[in-house]
């Protein structure tokens, strides 16, 4: 048996880490370099992004099982690996994310709709919501106090100016970060409203939850876009164990 793990969150490093500890051959996909540089060393990489004929090119290479545990925003992404999957046959496992179980916030279904709210909210915002869909708060009279907290990376940093936002609000820094780390960041930009995804508890949900209640803002979720059917990590690890059994 060999997996292609298509690994684009920490839940997919750690299945990662217990393949590598259960002896089972895998070989990990990353979209960057950057990526890559979060991985422990020694294990099998392949970096690029990747269409589906690319995908179903790769998976042809003495694969028996695609997982993927790319992150739950990145619907496209798992599109594309499940149609090359059906495309070359290859047994495919979706690995799914917790969502979180937090009531007291605001949510709102798409960027475009939170941004829209926050345009009636005061204050100054933290946006952790990553680099890709800032142009939708991009918007006069909302960028000029939202804070976007993204990766430390050239592109990331290109996409802020571009945009608009002013330098001073740019945060570049690489997770995860503590509770503690997010209450000093919403005290020391004087944060009102805390805009998240619901990544669930790998994605650090929590820490951001309780670092603004803790402080005392307004935290704002972003709802994934589509609900998704697939394994949790304990139920991804026992199907491989059968599989590998057989």
């Amino acid at each position: 048996m060999k997996i292609l793990l298509f690994a684009g969150t920490g839940d997919g490093h750690d299945l990662a880490l217990w393949l590598r500890e259960k002896n089972i051959p895998f070989t990990v996909s990353v979209a960057t370099e950057y990526g890559e540089t979060l991985l422990p060393e020694g294990m099998d990489v392949h970096v690029g992004r990747m269409d589906v004929p690319a995908m179903a090119d790769l998976m042809g290479q003495g694969y028996t099982l695609a997982v993927d545990a790319t992150h739950p925003y990145a619907v496209e992404v798992t599109k594309n690996i499940r149609a090359a999957a059906e495309k070359t046959g290859l047994s495919y496992l979706r690995l799914l994310r917790r969502s979180d179980g937090e009531d007291q916030c605001r949510r709102a279904d798409t960027m475009k709709a939170a941004a829209e709210l926050l345009l009636e909210l005061p204050g100054n915002v933290l946006l952790t919501t990553g680099s890709k869909e800032l142009h939708h708060f991009a918007l006069p009279g909302l960028r000029e106090r939202c804070y976007p907290r993204v990766l430390p990376m050239v592109d990331s940093l290109e996409r802020c100016l571009s945009l608009g936002f002013p330098p001073r609000n740019i945060i570049c820094m690489q997770g995860p970060f503590t509770r503690e780390m997010n209450a000093a960041t919403l005290g020391q930009y004087h944060i009102k409203t805390l805009v998240t995804k619901n990544t669930g508890d790998y994605g650090g949900f929590r820490e951001k939850a309780d670092a603004a209640r803790e402080a005392g803002c307004a935290l704002l979720v972003v709802e994934r876009p589509v609900r998704e059917e697939g394994l949790c990590m304990e139920e991804m690890q026992e199907t491989i164990m059968e599989m590998v059994a057989k």
